[in-house]
């Protein structure tokens, strides 16, 4: 197996391979593992191909296969290869005890071949459709042509120049200028190379019109590797270009088009965004209108009672009448405490009300409302409650929920006038990406409040518009339009969402979404018993901030009644002053929004600098972010909201001050 040519052999009952060093091309990656191991094993990925040959030659047949085809990587990539192969018995004595393989390369005459074979195709074809009209023979060594009469003319030559032999200048002579150097390339790169050769230009004929034609040649070189011979012949190609060109015409018309269609598609978009914008901006100004207008409306009437109130106090007591007093008082009073319930309703749908969120116990709270649903509903609307006995708690402020669970209820009995049944339902759930999307919530776990009621229902049009402040189907008077509104802002505020579902005469069905909460349920004194406010033994100093003078006088007043003393100041900077000083305080009562250049809370955190244990309540119109750490309190801070009555104010001030 010492023979130039590739060669391997199998022997004895395993088949085992061999093979010599002109072979190892052939097998790649599997050498040198392939040595000594069984054939079918070496060649275990082509084994169902070449199988049929090994038998065929351990049968003692004689088998050849000419230009095989192999794809295989040489000089660092993968070349396209024929080979041919023999495969002959080997015996021992009469016994055939394996195979010879001999293989040789067959690629260059393959090629050679199959060029030949294309060629002669092409050229046939174009005989057969006419399309040859010249000619041509050059002779590289003395730079002759000699032309056919057809060349000739496609040239705007004299035929009778082309029998004698003309030099390549004056062939090119009549090439269109613009493909004059194109072509020269093209020449002189076949040259170098060897080979085929087409190229297509445009030539001058004797009509003074430049024609399209293709030149298909091949140069072959002499024994000593110099360039010799440069046959060829013309086709005429006019036809075929101007189809193109047509085509080409086609295709930058239609891509003109398409971009006109896009630029007009980009305009009507760019339309009807603007549009839309100025429909949301229309529906965002009648929500806006429709809100202040609701809002008016709803504080004139509260302040007209106040007021009334507060002048006709003012008549009694100078006409020496007290009795009415405490009725004027009372009615001043309501009308006050309604007021601050409509802010704070206002404040739930803006999402800026101040939550107090707690482990809570939903099933207990539900519990604990039960009765006073029942109240509520009245006799003709039958409660029932359906528990998820394994439901998480939820971190949620436990009042804003009872207010938001006592809201779906009455809004659910007000659409069974004739009476009917309100189920309160919970349970745990988890929702995927696409579950998530459709509810405008992050995927993740959940537990639902649910309240459905067998009512009348809501046509789509009313759906769409019920978590919009003031809106209301109820008749004027008997409801401010405010409820859902505030639900859905505690909801978010919560980091849940609200759902509605209902058709016209089918009920209605709203959920609170709300996060699960990891942890345990503080079961807190739901006492309503008030605790005694008694005056401080140890005149304790508190300092009062805020720019809002009456506010400021008021909290002074009820601090002072218990016992404390107080020092005031009306902005951060004079506030500030004094938490600088050395003067002692015990506690720090700021409003948020104080002028100056400081919020309540960036006050606050510069005096913990010099007073870290400094104890500090909070007094606001709704919680800013900035002032409340983004909803979270740090250690000895409380917030409670305006307006707030007297009894809590001292009841927080003085719990404050007792904490270690």
């Amino acid at each position: 197996m010492s023979s130039g040519f590739g060669m391997c052999a199998t022997w004895g009952p395993g088949r085992t391979f061999f093979y010599n060093e002109a072979y190892v091309p052939f097998l790649g990656t599997r050498h040198p593992g392939a040595f000594g191991r069984p054939i079918d094993e070496v060649w275990h990925d082509v084994w169902d191909d070449i199988a049929p040959l090994v038998e065929r030659a351990m049968s003692g047949e004689t088998v050849r296969l000419e230009d095989l085809h192999l794809v295989m990587t040489r000089r660092g990539r993968p070349e396209d290869t024929y080979w041919t192969f023999s495969y002959s018995p080997l015996r021992d004595g009469d016994e055939v005890m394996g195979i010879l393989d001999v293989a040789y390369e067959t690629t260059e005459a393959f090629v050679a071949k199959e060029r030949s074979r294309v060629n002669a195709e092409r050229v046939q074809l174009a005989l057969g459709a006419g399309a040859i009209i010249g000619t041509w023979f050059w002779d590289l060594p003395t730079d002759r042509f000699t032309i056919d009469e057809a060349f000739a003319r496609s040239f705007g030559l004299d035929p009778a120049l082309g029998h004698e032999g003309i030099p390549l200048e004056q062939i090119i002579a009549t090439v269109h200028p613009d493909d004059r150097n194109g072509l020269i390339a093209a020449i002189d790169e076949v040259i170098a190379r060897g080979g085929n050769y087409a190229h297509q230009y445009r030539v001058r004929r004797l009509d003074g019109k430049y024609y399209w034609i293709e030149a298909n040649g091949r140069v072959d070189w002499a024994e000593d590797g110099t360039p010799s011979l440069f046959p060829g012949v013309l086709i005429d190609v006019e036809e075929r270009r101007a189809v193109e060109a047509e085509r080409d015409r086609a295709i930058t018309a239609l891509r003109t088009l398409n971009d006109e269609l896009e630029r007009r598609v980009e305009e009507r978009s760019a339309d009807l965004l603007r549009a839309e914008e100025a429909l949301r901006q229309a529906h965002k100004m009648e929500a806006v209108g429709q809100l202040t207008g609701g809002l008016a409306h709803d504080f004139n009437n509260l302040l007209a009672g106040i007021s009334g109130s507060l002048e006709l106090m003012g008549l009694r007591l100078n006409q020496g009448r007290t009795a009415d007093v405490e009725k004027y008082l009372s009615a001043a009073q309501g009308a006050a405490k309604r007021a601050a319930a409509l802010t704070h309703r206002l404040l739930a749908f803006s999402r800026r009300q101040t939550l107090d969120p707690k482990p809570t116990d939903i099933n207990r709270l539900i519990r604990g409302m039960e009765e006073l649903i029942c109240r509520t509903v009245g006799p003709s609307i039958e409660l029932a409650v359906v528990e998820d006995t394994v439901l998480s708690p939820a971190l949620v402020d436990p009042s804003q929920t009872e207010n938001a669970l006592l809201n779906l209820c009455i809004n659910a009995r007000d659409a069974m006038p004739e009476g009917g049944t309100i189920t309160i339902e919970t349970a745990n759930i988890s929702l995927n990406p696409d579950a998530a999307r459709i509810r405008d919530l992050p995927e993740g776990e959940y537990l639902t409040l649910c309240v459905t009621d067998t009512g009348c229902g809501m046509a789509p049009d009313i759906k769409s518009r019920v978590f919009e402040p003031f809106f209301t189907t109820k008749p004027i008077g008997a409801g401010t339009g405010l409820g859902l509104s505030m639900i859905y802002g505690f909801a978010q505020q919560s980091g849940g969402q609200v759902h509605i579902t209902s058709d016209v005469g089918e009920g209605t069905t709203v959920c609170l979404y709300l996060p699960r909460h990891h942890g345990d349920v503080e079961i807190g004194d739901t006492s309503d018993e008030r605790r005694s406010l008694s005056r401080s033994d140890q005149g304790e100093t508190v300092l009062v901030v805020d720019d809002e003078a009456t506010v400021r006088m008021l909290v002074a007043d009820v601090l002072q009644e218990l016992g404390y003393a107080v020092i005031e100041a009306a902005d951060s900077v004079a506030g500030l002053r004094i938490l600088q000083s050395d003067i002692p305080i015990d506690l720090l009562v700021s409003d948020v929004g104080l002028p100056g250049g400081m919020n309540g809370r960036q006050m606050a955190d510069a005096a913990r600098q010099s007073r870290p244990e400094l104890k500090i309540l909070f007094i606001t119109a709704y919680a800013e972010n900035a002032a409340v750490g983004n909803g979270v309190m740090e250690p000895g801070m409380a917030v409670i909201t305006k307006p707030f009555a007297i009894e809590v104010l001292a009841s927080r001030v003085q719990e404050m001050i007792a904490r270690p």
